[in-house]
Order: C-alpha cells, then structure tokens, then sequence
C-alpha cells in the first residue's frame, strides 16, 4: 500500500541543514512505503529513501533519513508489522540525510557501516553520538535476519569514501544509497573523497551484477531497475564527454557554465545538482 506523500528536498542535506531542520519542525514530512517483496518495503518521506525487512527477528532498517522524522517511520514501520522494532540499521555512507536519525530510529538498535563513516561522524561535533556505527567493515558481511541473507558491499570511493550497497538476494531487491540518484544529476562529494571516475566505475559494476527483474533502491528517487540505471551511466558518461571536449577546447569552468550541456540533459538538472553544479563537478574530473 502507497500512502499519500509529500517530500522534502534532499538538497539541505549540505550546507543547509539548519533551514532543513527548521523547515521540518514547521511542517513534519509525510512518510509512505512501497512493497517490493514480501516483508520488505522501500520507506520514502524526508532524505534518502529507507529499505525495511520486516519479520520475527525484527527490522532491519537501511538509512535512517533526518531525526525529524524518525518517528514517522517508526509509525509506517508499525502500521506494516505490529510491533516490530529496529533490530539492525544499516547506513549506506555518512550524510545527514542518511543518518541523522540514526540515535532516534535504532534506539540502541546495531548499526552497521562502512568504516569511513564512523570517523566522519566521530568528527561531526553535531552529530548524536548515540547513533554512531557499533559495527565498521570494509570489503563484505553477511547478516542472517528474519530467515533471509543480506549482503553488505562497500564500494570503492564513489559518492564519498564510505558507501557501501545492500543486497537482498532472494528478492532481487538492491539498495545502492546515494550510488544511484533516479533520473537526476547524483551528487559526487569531492570535498569527502569522492569521484566521479569512480562513481562511473561502480555504477558498471553493478550494472554487471542485476538483472533485468531487479528492483533498485535508488538513494532518492523513484524505484528503479536494470534500464534506470543503464540510462544513468549513459548520461554520466555522454555529459562527461561533453565537458572534456570543452576542457579540451580551452573553456574554463565559468565558459562551459556558460556553453552548457546538451538539450537533452536538461531535464536532469534539480534544485540541488543543477546542471551548472553537475557541469562544475565534471570539469574537476
């Protein structure tokens, strides 16, 4: 079942996180979930979308999304499964959209995440600390919840240097975080060891590892499949191009600004990765 849902943008989740927040406090987001399986359901409402897999074990919750709307999702969470608890949250990479709600929605619940996050919390003088990572990994871990295996894979430094994918096998469900933003320009935070070569290079790895019948839990966005994520490698690849052949004409980044992208890609550009945004982040490449 699909509730009615009105989103916030995810574009205060840097920089602008106090206007966020405030606008929270003003007008709490709706949350509604989508099935894709049995027990398990992608959440959406404020921030990166959230995977559940519901069952006697428990939660086991992927993203946390802001403070603000934790208990929202703890309601959709219990509207879906009387009384089920966060068991296990896992965060996907370190951004506060992600896991701000880390202390409020597991409430002393694991958390599990890449290494690179917990430092990147750790340092975060704002952060609660009571929604740190308990558990850190590189490489793969396999969890055992609710009689179903869920992979965990970090990534190499893509979005950030701390993502990691989840893997619910036996339903052919993907969470790929902010690995994948659905028909929009992704942001690629350069500034946290980012890159965008190596966003590329991910997005075909996973390309090799689904299949046509794959669910795709995009970081925001609309569920996606196999053919939403073909068609957002093609656009990073052909506005790369477009941007190196500029570079290679001597344009400046303030020039190719100006130039722009093909008219093509128009529709790609958000209020946070507008196409100026996406151009300025290519020219770095």
């Amino acid at each position: 079942m699909t509730l009615s849902v009105r989103l916030f943008p995810a574009f205060a989740l840097f920089g602008s996180a106090l206007m966020m927040n405030s606008a929270l406090a003003a007008d709490a987001p709706k949350v509604s979930s989508q099935q894709l399986a049995p027990n398990l359901y992608m959440v959406k409402g404020s921030g990166g979308n959230i995977g559940a897999l519901l069952g006697k074990d428990g939660a086991l919750v992927v993203d946390a999304q802001f403070a603000a709307t934790a208990p929202l999702v703890k309601a959709e969470l219990e509207r879906l499964q009387s009384g089920v608890q966060v068991n296990t949250l896992v965060n996907t990479h370190f951004h506060k959209d992600h896991t701000d709600g880390n202390a409020a929605l597991a409430g002393g619940a694991k958390i599990i995440a890449h290494q690179a996050v917990l430092s990147r919390l750790q340092s975060d003088t704002k952060f609660n600390k009571a929604g740190l990572p308990t558990e850190t990994f590189s490489g793969e871990k396999t969890l055992q919840i609710n009689d179903q295996q869920v992979l965990l894979q970090t990534m190499p430094v893509s979005h950030t240097d701390g993502d990691l994918v989840v893997w619910f096998k036996a339903q052919n469900v993907l969470h790929m975080g902010d690995l994948f933003f659905a028909d929009r320009f992704p942001f690629i935070d350069l500034n946290s060891g980012g890159s965008v070569a190596g966003y590329i290079a991910n997005t075909k790895t996973i390309i090799g590892q689904i299949n046509d019948s794959t669910k795709i839990i995009p970081g925001h966005g609309e569920l996606m499949d196999k053919a939403g994520l073909q068609r957002f490698l093609s656009m990073m690849e052909q506005t790369l191009a477009e941007v190196q052949a500029m570079k290679a004409q001597g344009l400046t980044a303030d020039q190719a600004v100006a130039k722009g992208l093909s008219a093509q890609w128009k529709k790609w550009s958000w209020n946070f990765i507008t196409e100026e945004k996406w151009i300025r982040t290519l020219y770095q490449a």
